[in-house]
């Protein structure tokens, strides 16, 4: 489980691409001070697991489905990449739950200035998760929903987010991964299932109604 908030970016070394599968190499620096081998690491909000470590570059395989979902088939070397290693169970919970499984990708429609703050339109072909003052997860990043139509959806992204992600690279026409807030997609899930009630006029009688 990961938080949304970016601990640094990193850079694409190699992507080697097979038939259905691509491994990625990513150099970093933070995060390799508690790293090891079989830990999770959100790339782009894409949890992968760290195949191999070699000084400051990881490597990890990715799999057909999530190439299909993310956009982490479209990097190249020298692609700038965000990072987030799982949260551990005594940290700070600062962002929202980020389970690292791209629901979609979506285009940036348009980059606008807002006094020190951006504004950023991403259109989405599912936006039936997004809410209004809600949670979602861009490139792996936590962002509250700021106004949402049929076709798009604001996100205000303050100076600090912008200088620690990726999301600086990101302009117009753009394609970012998108992790709608798990906790709708459950709630939608249970509510759209329909239970017999165990409470027939019989059970009433033999309970004494």
């Amino acid at each position: 489980m990961f938080t949304g908030l970016i601990e640094e970016t990193g850079t694409v070394i190699k992507l080697e691409r097979g038939y259905n599968i691509c491994r990625l190499s990513i150099k970093a620096e933070k995060i390799f001070s508690d790293l090891k081998t079989g830990d999770s690491v959100a790339v782009n909000g894409v949890c992968l697991t760290a195949e191999s470590i070699d000084g400051n570059i990881f490597t990890a395989d990715v799999m057909n489905e999530t190439l299909r979902r993310s956009n982490l088939g479209k990097l190249s070397p020298g692609s700038p990449v965000n990072l987030e290693r799982a949260m551990p169970a005594n940290g700070r919970f600062g962002g929202h739950i980020v389970s690292g499984h791209i629901d979609e990708t979506g285009r940036i429609v348009s980059v606008t200035r807002d006094d020190n703050a951006v504004i950023i339109r991403i259109a989405a072909d599912n936006m039936r998760y997004i809410t209004e003052k809600g949670s979602v997860a861009l490139d792996g990043i936590s962002l509250t929903v700021a106004e949402v139509t049929d076709r798009d959806f604001t996100v205000s992204v303050i100076p600090h987010t912008r200088k620690m992600t990726a999301l600086r690279y990101k302009d117009k026409g753009s394609e970012v991964n998108i992790e709608f807030d798990i906790i709708g997609k459950y709630v939608e899930r249970f509510a759209g299932k329909k239970e017999e009630s165990r409470i027939t006029l019989d059970y009433l009688k033999e309970n004494g109604f």
